[in-house]
């Protein structure tokens, strides 16, 4: 179960955000301004950037799935500055994802995880999938849809949601 809420969830929810971040390219371009003046915008004074929500959106994945399976993920120095490079980083970690199986989880529902600024805290691996990296993914993920939004990107709710497995 763990597995298909996060990797599965991950996975689908970076490729929405790539798909967004190529329609976001597309308004630039047809609006003839540089798409690094979306990168660098941000919905308040002291929210991060859209370039930073990606970035954290994609740690979130990444470090979700490796929390909760006890496995290392792959570093990533945050120095993307443009649209190519913010797309190379959300594909390795698809890239990452798709390197675990279900059978990785054996175990993680119960496996206790924690983060430094927890101060010796933690939370068991269903806590932590469902209370802590969802949510975040989904906030990050949310939150530079809403930049672009916000700045004129012609994006909805389906590209948000993207595909779904209708019966």
């Amino acid at each position: 179960m763990l597995y298909d809420i996060t990797v599965t969830q991950y996975s689908k929810m970076l490729g929405n955000l790539s798909a967004i971040l190529d329609k976001a390219a597309h308004y630039a371009e047809t609006k003839k301004f540089n798409v690094e003046v979306l990168l660098n915008s941000r919905l308040a004074p002291d929210q991060f950037n859209l370039t930073r929500q990606i970035q954290i959106a994609c740690d979130t994945a990444k470090f979700g799935a490796a929390r909760v399976t006890g496995k290392e993920a792959p570093s990533h120095p945050d120095t993307e500055t443009t649209l190519a490079e913010l797309q190379a980083r959300i594909k390795t970690v698809q890239d990452y994802l798709a390197t675990f199986t279900p059978a990785d989880f054996a175990g993680a529902e119960e496996r206790h995880v924690s983060q430094p600024r927890w101060e010796g805290k933690y939370l068991t691996g269903s806590e932590f999938a469902i209370q802590h990296s969802l949510p975040n993914i989904y906030f990050h993920i949310t939150t530079a849809y809403s930049i672009l939004r916000n700045n004129g990107v012609d994006v909805g709710k389906k590209d948000y949601l993207g595909n779904m497995p209708l019966k």
